[in-house]
């Protein structure tokens, strides 16, 4: 992707709409300032900027990311070009993205691993206390399926948002 194209064509297209830089600003919620940083090739617009343009100027997300008005046998070329140059783009690296996942599902499951530990240490106790080796047994086997239980739902959540790309919060 061009990025100097890129801000040309949406020059052009506010343009041809009698646009001034403010009144784009106005409509997509940012500044005229952010326009023109956008049509100087300064910043990349976001994807809602860019949905939004899209509607407002009746062209494609890909059109605009490639800088021009496409043709239809342009079009699946033109696609291709600019999903493969945003994903290089990307700000994160897909270690960063699993890490990030992780820490989430960790924040959002606190008091189910507190619960959990609370139950193993019980129980742990509770066989120590008892005498009882089959109990410690039974609550060192518990700590070990508590622990798979947890790394293997984080992991699955972790990996489904980071490699789906849903970034929900459903899990």
């Amino acid at each position: 992707m061009d990025m100097i194209s890129i801000g040309k064509f949406i020059a052009q297209l506010r343009k041809e709409k009698r646009l001034t830089q403010e009144k784009l600003g106005e409509k997509l919620g940012v500044s005229g300032k952010t326009i023109s940083r956008w049509e100087t090739g300064t910043y990349m617009p976001p994807a809602d900027a860019l949905m939004a343009m899209s509607g407002l100027f009746s062209v494609s997300v890909n059109e605009i990311l490639s800088g021009k008005r496409l043709a239809p046998e342009e079009y699946r070329n033109a696609a291709e070009e600019n999903i493969v140059s945003a994903l290089k783009r990307s700000g994160f690296s897909l270690k960063e993205k699993l890490a990030f996942y992780k820490k989430k599902w960790l924040k959002e499951h606190i008091a189910l691993m507190a619960v959990m530990g609370v139950i193993a240490a019980a129980a742990l106790v509770a066989g120590a206390v008892l005498g009882n080796g089959v109990i410690v047994c039974a609550a060192v086997l518990l700590s070990a399926v508590f622990y798979c239980y947890i790394n293997n739902t984080m992991m699955s959540y972790a990996e489904k948002h980071t490699y789906d790309g849903s970034g929900g919060d459903s899990s």
